[in-house]
């Protein structure tokens, strides 16, 4: 995966020190209520599609453009369904790295968008859609938690999103 450009400038002047990243993920259900996952390349675990935004990039634009740089499919982002913060990752070449993320339901575009659902780019290994009572079960734990935090928007949207308060 490649380190995107306004990370690699801030690495040059931060080294392996921690960032703090503003990271998005989708939960995409298509019409037949299946969730759309990805077999991530750095751990070969299952999870919700999910990246960093670009500076002066608005969230929900950023993620449907992760989502169809990663999957081949086209988006709409429906909900914000709930805003965490992950535990500090370090990475293999020693970069530390905490992310503020911001979990949005979206849904494909159509019937045709959600068929066109492929391995886009290198972050993947696979892509595939699951049935909610039926994920596989190498994903990682952030992906449970995020698909909770969406499946309990759905089930009462008037709680709003999810966040510790």
């Amino acid at each position: 995966m490649p380190i995107p450009e306004f990370v690699a400038a801030l690495r040059s002047h931060v080294g392996t020190d921690l960032l703090w990243m503003p990271g998005v993920s989708a939960v995409v259900v298509d019409d037949d209520g299946r969730l759309l996952l990805g077999r991530r390349a750095d751990s070969g675990l299952w999870s919700v599609i999910s990246g960093i935004l670009e500076p002066g990039e608005d969230p929900a634009v950023g993620l449907a453009r992760e989502v169809l740089e990663e999957t081949g499919v086209d988006v709409v982002v429906d909900a914000l369904v709930a805003v965490t913060v992950t535990e500090p990752v370090r990475y293999p070449n020693g970069d530390l790295s905490q992310y503020l993320d911001l979990a949005f339901l979206c849904r494909p575009t159509s019937p045709a968008a959600a068929a066109a659902a492929h391995v886009a780019d290198d972050e993947s290994l696979a892509v595939a859609w699951f049935a909610p009572d039926a994920l596989p079960l190498d994903v990682t734990p952030s992906t449970t938690e995020r698909v909770g935090h969406a499946l309990g928007w759905l089930a009462d949207p008037s709680s709003g999103p999810f966040f510790v308060r």
